[in-house]
């Protein structure tokens, strides 16, 4: 019997890089897995590539819109039933100096990054069982300070402390809630950001363990936090950064 045989697990930006990463090992753990997105085709790219057939769900959803977060939980609800796990993995970046951030850059980096956080987990709560495991994905930036990257930093930031509190709030129906930081990650999004070879060459010296990290790096985190192996983990942060935020690189 495998240790997820039963449960029921929503990714959100489950389509590609971390998140589906994490569907890949949820899925051979014998979980049944939804995975939400905006792009419609990525997801039903990686449905195809899991190949696990009704053990998956995909719905196209945009978790800065709480109307879709609403349609996402009854669909989770007619196929499932419910839920025991949410990793509340959906985020986008911003590479800009405050200076030229505009309202509506803001509007979406905080309506995904945070409000989208927030509002998964609260709609979610009616589906959640007693005793359920919830993952919200920060970043190394709530710990190191880097100039073009002050709205996407305080995003994740608020992500973290957001753990921190709805920990003791949900602590009565024994759910667990716990923050995932990655380092530096190799996805697609690390790589629209870095922008080319060099600028990774750069990252990659920070690591102290000397490469960029993968998917399933953060993968392997996120399953140890949504399993019973984590029982007695709550409103704790698990950083999986190859050293990159506690130490100096040789």
């Amino acid at each position: 019997m495998s240790e997820f045989d039963g449960k029921s697990v929503l990714i959100t930006g489950g389509g590609s890089g971390i998140g589906l990463a994490t569907a890949r090992r949820l899925v051979a753990a014998g979980a049944q897995v939804t995975l939400a997105g905006r792009d419609a085709d990525r997801l039903a790219k990686a449905a195809q590539e899991l190949d696990a057939g009704a053990q998956v769900l995909t719905v196209t959803a945009d978790v800065a819109s709480t109307a879709d977060i609403d349609e996402l939980m009854s669909q989770i609800k007619a196929r499932f039933g419910g839920l025991t796990g949410v990793f509340a993995n959906a985020g986008i970046g911003l590479n800009a100096r405050t200076a030229d951030v505009t309202e509506a850059d803001f509007d979406q980096v905080v309506g995904t990054n945070f409000k989208g956080a927030f509002f998964t987990v609260q709609k979610a709560l009616p589906l959640l069982a007693d005793g359920s495991s919830i993952v919200l994905n920060a970043s190394w930036l709530v710990h190191r300070g880097m100039g073009a990257g002050s709205l996407y930093a305080a995003s994740k930031a608020a992500v973290l402390n957001l753990a921190r509190t709805l920990a003791p709030d949900l602590a009565d129906r024994q759910i667990r809630v716990n923050t995932i930081t990655p380092g530096h990650i190799r996805t697609e999004m690390f790589d629209a950001v870095t922008g080319n070879d060099q600028v990774r060459e750069f990252f990659r010296g920070q690591v102290a363990i000397g490469r960029i990290g993968l998917p399933e790096d953060i993968a392997d985190a996120v399953l140890f936090l949504l399993s019973p192996k984590a029982s007695y983990i709550t409103g704790q942060e698990l950083i999986v950064d190859g050293g990159m935020t506690g130490s100096v690189a040789a």
